[in-house]
């Protein structure tokens, strides 16, 4: 089961400081035996939305480290992408995984496969025994539907302002948190149905 999805800065923004990462939208699936330790689990609502909030931020600063770390070993310059190039952009995309430790964010032992498009990135938690490949495979199709209707790579991108938009795509590619293996037909179905409720 996928624990949470995160869209997140990968690249420095004005008002961060080094080594920071902007948080962008982030949805959590599944029940909190995961999240929480048994001491956490007696917290108020207030308190756990902080901790939950503090352990998406955790997984965000790890997964901006990797991706700076793979962008400097390859040594690749980013080039500007203009409107329109969304699938060149993904093309190029640097991808990997991180493991998260028991305790480090999680009470249990997660994987974060990440995905970094330009000055974003995008982010599955997953429990340890997920299918990786399935799950790259989902995060790269969630990327691009982001990329191509939400125009993420474009100034003055509205992604704080459409998480409708991202919240329904993940009702349609991860329900609940689950993978889903997909036939050629269901898929072509699915890319339809995302089509036409992204036109509106």
């Amino acid at each position: 089961m996928v624990r949470c999805f995160l869209i997140h800065t990968v690249c420095p923004v004005s008002a961060l400081g080094a080594g920071e990462s902007r948080l962008l939208y982030s949805r959590l699936f599944g029940p909190d035996e995961g999240i929480f330790s048994d001491r956490e689990r007696g917290l108020s609502p207030e308190e756990r939305r902080l901790v939950q909030k503090e352990r998406i931020a955790v997984v965000a600063r790890q997964v901006r480290s990797a991706i700076s770390l793979s962008r400097e070993a390859s040594a690749r310059v980013l080039g500007e992408t203009v409107p329109g190039e969304e699938a060149l952009a993904l093309q190029e995309a640097d991808s990997g995984v991180v493991r998260l430790r028991a305790g480090d964010p999680f009470s249990e032992e997660m994987s974060a496969l990440w995905l970094g498009v330009q000055s974003l990135g995008f982010t599955l938690v997953c429990e340890p025994h997920e299918n990786l490949l399935l799950a790259e495979s989902t995060l790269r199709n969630l990327a691009r539907h982001c990329l191509e209707h939400l125009h993420m790579l474009g100034q003055g991108s509205e992604v704080l302002l459409r998480s409708n938009r991202v919240d329904a795509l993940l009702s349609r590619l991860l329900p609940h948190g689950q993978l889903l293996f997909l036939n050629h037909r269901f898929a072509q179905a699915l890319e339809k149905e995302v089509a036409a409720y992204m036109a509106k």
